[in-house]
């Protein structure tokens, strides 16, 4: 299909238009079906910049991100998908200006990030809104690049200008949501209905002694209000931060909910136990639980900070996946805290076999007393472990939040079997995305003895794992489902949410150095 429609395009310029992203693009939100890798081993014709690809949400002005982001796909003179990075220094660089000479905005532009397969991630920051709209030149050498200069009528808003859509349905339309998220579908079976009144006699008393992480939220007419109950709270900055980055972009519904910021998942009651689980919204799910899940703080924080305050993130971890697959060193690799005791477990057995696996312990806490017998490894920056060809994927204190870098990048996971689990593993399948391993890690070195002697199979296993992850998580896609976990609470609440007792607001954050002015028909600016 993807060469097909390259080829029917004209082998000059493009004009100046307008882009629609679900209409314009060419191919669907992630190509590069498998396929397309058997033709890897053949010699790559130079790529022709009328025909290369180009889509995704950073091409339209209502998917509003901190980092807006779109995809190139490299594509040769006769119209066949390039399957790895084009020789020689990278020749796509692109220009981003606001339409009218009289508005004057900061945009950062970094380099695309190249993935090593034939596609391209192109990302920006804006630091002020435009009110006319933005041209996107983007370029190979001095050549246009599919259909543009892309054009995105304004007004562009930038991640803190507060401006949300007032039509939910039309807001997850514009940023292409899933209509179906099998985990939440999972998570709300068990609660028809929400009793919050029920709610605030229990969660307190259960959840919310001196040792607990639970924040207790209340959204009103899109503003944010919460109590903390416990004395581990802190977290509640991560879920501050989300709620309100959802409420700049989106009317939220009126609810009443509790967040625990805690590693654990709480809710361990039985759906046929009376009183019956309460809907308490976790980071973290396990399979003796009933908490909801949301997507963790780590992945959403690294979303809301990408290109300022992080640097590993789910974008910047597609363009360092390290040396391709055939220069990777053939061992499997883990470094980490010793949060869990298998990960001990892990650097003995790399004592004992050097030759298939590289383990070490960065930092001692729970097992202190282990440090003189094991050592303590240096710490390597995230992208270097892709230096391997295998990485050993360990449960941390619960599920280990570097599970889903390490599936954005391109060696193969051997991935532990566990009780937890984060948003996204349903759509995971052992074999065909990772390989899996048992809870003891009693296989490991069979498994990392198989990867070797079955290079193509693990090869293609990671490559899958890859592809999959680079579709589930894209970071627009955590936004729709953070609001689609938001609207099926609000959906079962059986009474209406309130204010109550030590509740405040959270504001907004300040950011008088740009100017955004919204230019929705009725600014949802209603003070209670």
């Amino acid at each position: 299909m993807e060469e097909s429609q390259s080829s029917k395009r004209a082998e000059k310029k493009r004009p100046t238009h307008t882009t629609d992203w679900c209409e314009q693009r060419a191919v669907p939100l992630l190509p590069l079906p498998l396929a397309l890798l058997l033709a890897a081993g053949a010699p790559e014709a130079p790529v022709s910049a009328p025909r290369t690809l180009v889509w995704g949400p950073g091409l339209q002005a209502g998917v509003v991100l901190p980092v807006r982001y779109f995809y190139l796909q490299a594509v040769n003179s006769e119209g066949q998908n390039l399957t790895r990075s084009p020789p020689g220094q990278t020749l796509f660089k692109v220009v981003i200006k606001s339409l009218s000479p009289k508005e004057l905005v900061r945009i950062h532009i970094p380099k695309p990030l190249d993935r090593n397969d034939g596609t391209f991630l192109i990302r920006y920051r804006m630091y002020e809104t435009v009110n006319e709209g933005l041209k996107i030149e983007v370029l190979y050498g001095d050549e246009h690049v599919a259909q543009s200069p892309y054009i995105l009528k304004g007004p562009v808003y930038h991640e803190y200008c507060e401006c949300p859509e007032e039509d939910p349905q039309a807001w997850q339309k514009t940023l292409s949501c899933p209509t179906k998220e099998p985990q939440i579908a999972k998570d709300f079976a068990s609660f028809h209905s929400i009793n919050l009144q029920q709610m605030l006699n229990e969660v307190p008393k259960r959840f919310g002694d001196e040792r607990g992480a639970i924040v207790h939220y209340t959204i009103l007419n899109n503003h944010i209000y919460r109590r903390s109950l416990g004395k581990y709270t802190d977290f509640k900055m991560f879920s501050d931060e989300i709620l309100l980055s959802l409420a700049r972009k989106v009317l939220l519904p009126d609810l009443e909910f509790y967040v625990n910021l805690g590693d654990w998942p709480l809710e361990h009651r039985k759906i046929n136990e009376t009183p019956g689980p309460l809907p308490i919204i976790s980071w973290c799910g396990s399979l003796d639980s009933r908490d909801v899940i949301l997507p963790t703080y780590d992945v959403t924080h690294s979303t809301l900070e990408a290109m300022r305050g992080v640097t590993n993130d789910l974008l910047s971890i597609q363009g360092n996946t390290g040396p391709s697959w055939i220069n990777k060193t053939e061992k499997a690799f883990f470094r980490g805290r010793d949060s869990r005791e298998e990960r001990l477990q892990l650097v003995q057995l790399s004592k004992e076999n050097p030759q298939l696996l590289d383990a070490g312990i960065t930092g001692y806490f729970f097992f202190q007393e282990k440090e003189k017998e094991l050592g303590k490894a240096k710490l390597i920056g995230f992208f270097d472990f892709f230096k391997y060809k295998y990485q050993v994927n360990v449960d941390g204190t619960v599920a280990a939040y570097r599970y889903p870098y390490l599936m954005l990048g391109d060696s193969l996971v051997l991935k532990q079997e566990s009780p937890y689990y984060e948003h996204f593993y349903m759509a995971l399948k052992p074999w065909k995305h990772y390989v899996p391993i048992k809870r003891n890690l009693s296989d490991l070195l069979e498994k990392v003895k198989w990867a070797k002697e079955n290079d193509e199979e693990a090869k293609k296993i990671a490559k899958e794992g890859q592809l999959t992850a680079r579709e589930l998580l894209q970071p627009h896609r955590l936004y729709c489902y953070y609001y689609q976990v938001l609207q099926k609470y609000a959906e079962r609440q059986s009474s209406k949410p309130e204010i109550r007792d030590g509740m405040e607001l959270v504001p907004q954050p300040n950011d008088n150095e740009s100017i955004c002015q919204c230019h929705r028909k009725r600014p949802l600016r209603e003070e209670l």
